[in-house]
């Protein structure tokens, strides 16, 4: 098959031992938890050493860590906590004085304060999308297949151009706007695709339009993953309906890596041969196993997340600890006329809904100036389920807040990741 020659000379070019770190995930797979936190100890004590004796800045930092008497994992909570606004702060000290046979140049995607530009190694570029492919293998979907994707937009005409013929070389197409043509266009073209990915938000547009005009269903889809977004449930049966599969979440960041991936089951397994994850007052932190140029140890992600108990087990087999749920942004302050609040409580109110009531909404909610709210909706609710709604609402903020509830109400195109809470304060 060509495309399949195509992809695996690209990879064969960029990424070299991308390979060798696949045919190394397939079979740790299959590991026990013994074994997998095994791995993760051996590669914490040897990141440590690495960035001590390397980076100016661990070596600052570690001068009075002894990593030989690093006996369990719990010895990570020795370690400081490394935060975004210090990564970008240190950025030239935090890189390691080592030279690597290849780097890429890397940045975050910015769409929660000022990007992170840093340099990633080889090794752990391939081990990352390795990562990726081992995901997909778990819904029996080959990289190098058909694939739509739902990713960047607002692009020059040269730049998309550009972008047409790598899209091209990957087999893969993509919506480059909000436009009723493109987006036509583009489900006519999932006729022959076997797997979409990229912004939830798309993927659900693309979903609507199928089945509100009655297109023919794409009958070869293998996959449906969404990632860098909230995947709301309102979106969940859409989804499902227009594509015969569940939509399923990639959960990372460019500068730790693949954290988790839900597997065929519906559970989302952590990473743990890339990543070493902690739950902190419910907060996320990485350390990122595999990357040696720029190291990302006990980093502040920024996410609220729950991990499930570590006795958990999926039916899928694999030992690795499930990624209960993402619950949201750290750091985006509602202020009431009173107080303050912190955005998570807005994905209390609409999950809520969900389970009490089995209302399902997207959402995006909008705060101009204090103590006052704008809560759109994409649905048309009856009153008896507004009241619902205003019921919790009043839960969480009581008389400190007046709102405005709208409904049907259509998100405004924008570059980049939908967010559900934006604050203009």
């Amino acid at each position: 098959m060509l495309h399949k020659l195509l992809f695996n000379l690209g990879e064969r070019l960029r990424n070299p031992s991308i390979r060798k770190w696949f045919a190394f995930l397939k079979t740790s797979e299959k590991w026990s938890i013994e074994e997998l936190e095994s791995y993760q100890l051996q590669q914490l004590t040897e990141l440590i050493t690495f960035a001590k004796a390397t980076s100016p800045y661990y070596k600052k930092k570690f001068k009075d860590i002894d990593v030989s008497s690093f006996s369990t994992l719990e010895d990570i909570k020795k370690l400081p906590l490394l935060s975004k606004s210090d990564a970008i702060a240190y950025n030239e000290t935090i890189h390691t004085k080592h030279s690597f046979k290849k780097v890429f140049t890397a940045t975050t995607s910015g769409s929660s304060g000022d990007p992170l530009v840093y340099e990633r190694e080889e090794e752990a570029d391939s081990f990352n999308r390795a990562s990726i492919f081992r995901g997909y293998s778990w819904h029996n979907v080959q990289p190098w297949e058909r694939n739509g994707y739902f990713w960047g937009f607002d692009f020059s005409s040269t730049k998309r151009f550009k972008i047409s013929i790598l899209d091209a070389l990957q087999n893969r197409f993509r919506v480059f706007d909000y436009k009723e043509k493109a987006f036509n266009k583009f489900v006519k073209k999932l006729q022959k695709a076997t797997y979409i990915h990229g912004y939830s938000s798309m993927i659900y547009q693309a979903a609507k339009l199928i089945n509100d005009k009655k297109l023919p269903k794409p009958p070869h889809i293998k996959m449906v993953k969404g990632t860098s977004e909230k995947i709301y449930d309102s979106y969940k049966e859409e989804i499902q309906t227009a594509f015969g599969v569940p939509i399923i979440s990639e959960y990372g960041a460019a500068e730790t890596g693949i954290i988790a991936f839900e597997c065929e089951k519906g559970h989302m397994h952590l990473n743990m041969e890339g990543v070493f994850v902690e739950e902190i007052d419910h907060k996320i932190v990485v350390t990122n196993l595999q990357m040696k140029a720029f190291p990302i140890i006990r980093y502040e992600l920024g996410d609220y997340i729950q991990l499930a108990p570590k006795n958990k087990m999926c039916s899928c087999g694999k030992a690795h600890y499930i990624l209960e749920e993402i619950t949201g942004r750290i750091g985006e302050n509602v202020y009431g006329k009173q107080q303050i609040y912190p955005s998570l409580y807005f994905y209390y109110i609409f999950k809520n809904l969900g389970k009490k009531h089995n209302l399902k909404l997207t959402y995006q909610i909008i705060q101009k100036e204090k103590g006052i709210l704008i809560f759109n909706l994409k649905e048309t609710i009856t009153d008896k389920q507004e009241q619902l709604l205003k019921q919790e609402i009043y839960s969480y903020f009581n008389d400190d807040i007046t709102y405005n509830i709208y409904q049907n109400v259509k998100k405004k195109a924008v570059k980049g990741k939908t967010k559900s809470f934006i604050s203009y304060i």
